[in-house]
């Protein structure tokens, strides 16, 4: 019972992006559920049948950016010790791709986590961007990737700022030469404004809301 709640919901998160922090949670626990997971679930589909009428608004606007959302944790699992990662997007009006997921790898810091989400989330604008440009053949504005790290915006755009994080020199590269070709620009949020916290952790009901 508990696996099959789990994969509805997890369908569900495809077209609800505010509880895939929660359903990612759970879904780790697919093997051996106790009680308290079960219960879990069921909280989470009373709040979908209760918020059925919510969703994504899209509206005609000649705003058209895309902009991207992210964030990352350190050591967020106390298991394996691998931290998660988090990426959003949004084009106009409103959101069009979110991801929550584990790190391939073990961060040795805290930096080295928020970059590796930067890094990648940047390869995924670069392929969204060549999307745009093949369905619409038309040259697409710079796109913003906001992000809390003060540190990985000064390294992208000066690569000597880099010397204590060498093991991410490859990284560092590429991410700047995306800044200098005009493909992304990165941009500081502040941590309570931060979009990309839904899909990371647990938010207290001001926030959610």
């Amino acid at each position: 019972m508990y696996t099959k709640l789990i994969r509805l919901l997890m369908y569900l998160v495809n077209i609800r992006p505010n509880f895939l922090f929660t359903i990612n949670t759970l879904s780790q626990f697919m093997v051996g559920p106790k009680r308290v997971h079960l219960e879990a679930a069921r909280h989470i589909l009373r709040y979908v049948l209760g918020t059925v009428e919510y969703g994504l608004k899209y509206t005609l606007e000649d705003d058209i950016r895309l902009n991207g959302f992210t964030d990352a944790d350190w050591v967020g699992n106390s298991v394996d010790r691998k931290g998660t990662l988090e990426y959003s997007f949004s084009v106009g009006s409103g959101m069009i791709y979110w991801c929550n997921k584990k790190h391939n790898s073990l961060a040795l810091s805290l930096a080295e986590a928020k970059y590796m989400s930067t890094y990648i989330i940047t390869c995924k604008v670069i392929w969204l961007r060549k999307l745009h440009v093949s369905f619409f053949r038309k040259w697409m504005e710079v796109t913003s990737i906001f992000y809390d790290n003060q540190s990985c915006i000064k390294i992208s755009k000066n690569i000597v700022f880099h010397d204590q994080s060498k093991y991410i020199n490859d990284i560092c590269h590429f991410i700047r030469d995306c800044v200098q070709c005009g493909a992304v620009r990165l941009w500081y949020v502040s941590t309570g404004n931060k979009v990309a916290d839904i899909l990371i952790k647990s938010l207290g009901k001001a926030m959610f809301i």
